[in-house]
This record gives structure tokens, C-alpha cells and sequence, in this order.
């Protein structure tokens, strides 16, 4: 009988890319999915956002308009092409979070082995508050998003002998366009100041080719100089860029705690949008064991980079509760180093025993299981039915486009965001009721209908409260 070799059968020999293509697949078929599948409902984030894309000018770069400048631009001709609806709105935070989900797949397997990195990235990418940021309308994944892709180049870069131009200018480039982010400039001093303060970083930058040297200086040192004339041109520019709205000194430390309550948290309280716990309790224990396998080689560049992002994270969310979500991407790197603190210790335990792999198997599936699937769960059924998080999401706009045809549609807020509706339905938007000689007449909010006409209809949405949302008049005597 012929032996039969392990490592020659094919699902050994193509494991990792079989599992990072049924990764893909998954990951891509439940990113589109998400607005069908969980929170159909737009924040009150998501309809300024919509709003501002939308109204966006063509000389808004000449304006100092410049504040996510790149994503509400995406979303414009996503809402302009598809008409407005909540897919459309959601839909470049989706295309970002594709790209956002293989950059931290890439970048986790440039740091780490193929078995840890599939493993983290099926952990941080299927993960709750990743299908949230990817689902939500708002440029709030940009804030992760240019980071991890400047860590990626920056891989690119520190990893090769002669690193390639190419990736010296990307990275120039990346980093150019990410300043026009909020609170990306604060990521542009810390990748300065990490740089310098990182012995092997100074050494891989003293020995870099004067050419990528130079590009990287020139587009940045041009990158500056277009943010300080429009800053000087613009002074409120600089204040969207490094605070939040109506951010004081003394909400510092309150922001912290109420970034950090769903983080530590197990029941949301709908101060936030986001689920509570934002991550599982096996996640948070695997990237805490991360956390502590670092500290033996602190210094070295890829274990003390998740550890000063932390810190990062909470630094940021002084200024804005919301960007806590930031703390993905340090979470994703602490998640791969318990991962493989996990498995060193397992193997080393059996060097030589081929039998303790594949026992390993079972409870290693076991937990993932035990991880993955609660986790989507939460995210696909927590925004639609856990009270205190989905009255912190309108239902109108849906439940117009499902019930309204060629109504004239009264409203009272936001009157910008539905007069968007006019575009691509046959809906006249007017704004407190100043209507005269209307067959058919919708109100919505508290607006009272005129004398002449008589209440036909009332039109409901699934919320638990105020969840009379439209009421449909007609002129007597019709």
C-alpha cells in the first residue's frame, strides 16, 4: 500500500489560499450584503454626510472645502448616478472597507506567517465594529483606512534591500491626502516621530536611495504648503482637521469615557452607535495575550507600533468619542501576536508530534465558531432590534421610497437631504407645508395640514418610538 504523504495532498498544499479565497468570497458577498441585511436605517451622521456630498460645489478645493474631500466626492457620484437611497449612501464606505479589509489582510501577512495572518484577519474583518464601519455612510472609515495603507507601504518599504520608487511615491502621495482627513495630521507627527524615535526605522531611513528619499520630501513639502495656504485662506479648515465641533479643552477626558463605554461595556446604552461590547470577550482576551507577548521585544518596530497606536487611539478620541472605532487596526495587530504567542506555545509543547497538530484542529475551528458567528449575529440583528441602538437610526427615507410616487412631500428637517429626492423621483419636496392646490399631500414631522385638506393614511416605520412617520392628506371633497 502506498504511504500516503501529508504534504502532497492538495487542500494541504493549497490550504492558505483556499482559505483566504473562502475568506474573500465571504467578505465580499457580506460587505455588499450589509445594508440589506442589518441596519437599513441612516443616522443622523449619514443624512449630513448625504447632504454635504451631495451639495458639494465644482470649486470647492478653491472654496477650502478640502475636509474628506476624496470620500464626498465618491459618495456625490454615487447619489448623483443611483439616486438616493440608503445603498447608495452606504455604498462608499463599502468600496473603501473592500479595500480597507485586503490592506489589513496584506498588511498582516507581510508581519506574520500565512496560519496567523488568515486567522487575525478572520477575526478583525468579520468582526462587528469592521461590518459597522464598512456599513456606515460616513467618512469615519477614512480614519482607519489611510493609516493602514500607510503602514502597508511603509512594509513595502522597510522590507526591501533597494525599495522600489514606486512605493516611496504611493506612500508620499498616501500621505498627502490623508492630512485632508480629520485628525490624520496628528498620524502624520506620530509616523515622524515613530520613525525617529525607533532605532531599526532610522537605520532603514539612513540607508534609503537618495531617489525615494527625495520624491517622499517633495510631495509632502508640497502636500504642506497647499494645507497652509488654505488654512491661511481658510481658518476654519485647520479646526475640522484637529478638533470635532464644538470640542473644548474640558471634554478631553469625557470624550474618553464615552468613546470607550461601548468598548467596556455590555449593554449599549444609545449614547453611541455603536453595539456594546464592541468587540467579543475571546478577541479582546487573544489581543490582550498579544499585548503582553509583545513587551518582550518591545523595541522592535512590528511590536511596539500596536502598542503606541493604542495610545494613539485614546489621544483621538479625546477630541471626538466617535473615532474610538480607530482602535481597529491596533486591535488587528494585537490579535495576530496572541495568535501566534497561542500557537508557538502549542507546538512547542510537541516538536516533533505530528498527532498534537491535527488535535489542534477541532478546538482551534471550535473557537472560531464560537467567535465568528456570534459576532455577525450581533451586528446583522443588534442595529435592527436592540432598542437603544436602532432609534439612533431614521427609517424616513426608506419607508418614502417604498410608499410615496408623485406626492407633494412636506418636511421640516432636513429639508436639503430630501429635496435630494426630486432627481430621481417624480416627489416635489417643499419645506414647512407652503403648498396650494395639491391633490396629494404627505407630512412629515410635526407640520399642520391645511384647512382644506383630510388625513387618508398614516404611514409607520418599524422604529419603537414616533413610529407615526408619514401622514397622507387629500383635498375634500376628493
Amino acid at each position: 500500500m502506498k504511504k500516503i504523504i501529508i504534504s502532497k495532498l492538495f487542500l494541504y498544499k493549497y490550504r492558505f489560499i483556499i482559505g483566504y479565497v473562502l475568506l474573500g468570497l465571504a467578505f465580499v458577498g457580506l460587505l455588499f450584503a450589509l445594508p440589506i441585511i442589518s441596519q437599513y436605517g441612516l443616522s443622523d451622521a449619514e443624512i449630513q454626510s448625504a447632504d454635504s456630498s451631495y451639495h458639494l460645489s465644482v470649486d470647492a478645493p478653491l472654496n477650502g472645502d478640502l475636509v474628506d474631500l476624496p470620500y464626498r466626492l465618491v459618495q456625490k457620484l454615487s447619489i448623483v448616478l443611483f439616486g438616493l437611497t440608503p445603498y447608495t449612501i452606504k455604498l462608499p464606505s463599502i468600496l473603501v472597507g473592500l479595500l480597507l479589509g485586503f490592506l489589513l489582510i496584506l498588511l498582516l501577512n507581510r508581519w506574520f506567517k500565512n496560519n496567523v495572518s488568515l486567522l487575525a484577519s478572520c477575526l478583525v474583518v468579520l468582526s462587528t465594529p469592521f461590518l459597522f464601519l464598512a456599513g456606515s455612510g460616513t467618512p469615519l472609515i477614512m480614519i482607519v483606512f489611510w493609516p493602514t495603507l500607510l503602514l502597508w507601504l511603509g512594509s513595502k518599504i522597510q522590507g526591501e534591500k533597494r525599495p522600489k520608487p514606486t512605493y516611496s511615491f504611493l506612500f508620499a502621495i498616501a500621505l498627502l491626502l490623508s492630512i485632508f482627513t480629520p485628525y490624520m495630521l496628528y498620524f502624520a507627527v506620530f509616523c515622524v516621530f515613530f520613525v525617529f524615535m525607533q532605532p531599526h526605522l532610522r537605520f532603514v531611513l539612513k540607508s534609503l536611495p537618495k531617489l525615494p528619499l527625495a520624491i517622499v520630501s517633495i510631495v509632502i513639502l508640497a502636500g504642506i504648503v497647499a494645507l497652509g495656504i488654505n488654512i491661511i485662506n481658510h481658518p476654519d479648515t485647520i479646526m475640522e482637521l484637529l478638533f470635532a465641533s464644538g470640542f473644548t479643552i474640558g471634554d478631553f477626558f469625557s470624550n474618553i469615557v464615552k468613546g470607550l463605554a461601548p468598548v467596556f461595556s455590555w449593554r449599549s446604552t444609545g449614547e453611541s452607535v455603536f453595539l456594546s461590547p464592541l468587540m467579543s470577550l475571546p478577541v479582546f482576551a487573544i489581543a490582550l495575550i498579544g499585548l503582553f507577548s509583545t513587551t518582550r521585544g518591545f523595541f522592535a518596530s512590528r511590536n511596539s507600533i500596536a502598542s503606541l497606536l493604542l495610545v494613539f487611539t485614546l489621544v483621538i478620541t479625546g477630541f471626538n468619542p466617535s473615532v474610538v472605532i480607530f482602535f481597529i487596526l491596533p486591535l488587528s495587530i494585537l490579535v495576530a501576536h496572541g495568535l501566534k504567542y497561542i500557537l508557538e506555545k502549542w507546538y512547542g509543547l510537541f516538536p516533533e508530534n505530528p498527532y498534537a497538530r491535527v488535535a489542534a484542529l477541532f478546538p482551534l475551528c471550535l473557537l472560531f465558531a464560537t467567535i465568528l458567528l456570534p459576532s455577525i449575529a450581533q451586528y446583522v440583528y443588534g442595529y435592527r432590534y436592540n432598542p437603544s441602538i436602532a432609534d439612533e437610526f431614521s427609517y424616513n427615507l426608506t419607508v418614502i421610497r417604498e410608499n410615496l410616487s408623485d406626492e407633494t412631500l412636506c418636511v421640516q428637517e432636513n429639508f436639503r437631504f430630501y429635496k435630494i429626492l426630486e432627481r430621481s423621483t417624480e416627489l416635489k419636496v417643499v419645506e414647512n407645508c407652503e403648498v396650494a392646490n395639491v391633490p396629494k399631500l404627505a407630512i412629515m414631522g410635526e407640520i399642520e395640514a391645511p384647512e382644506d385638506y383630510q388625513l387618508s393614511r398614516i404611514i409607520t416605520s418599524p422604529m419603537r418610538e414616533n413610529s407615526d412617520i408619514i401622514y397622507l392628506y387629500t383635498e375634500k371633497g376628493e
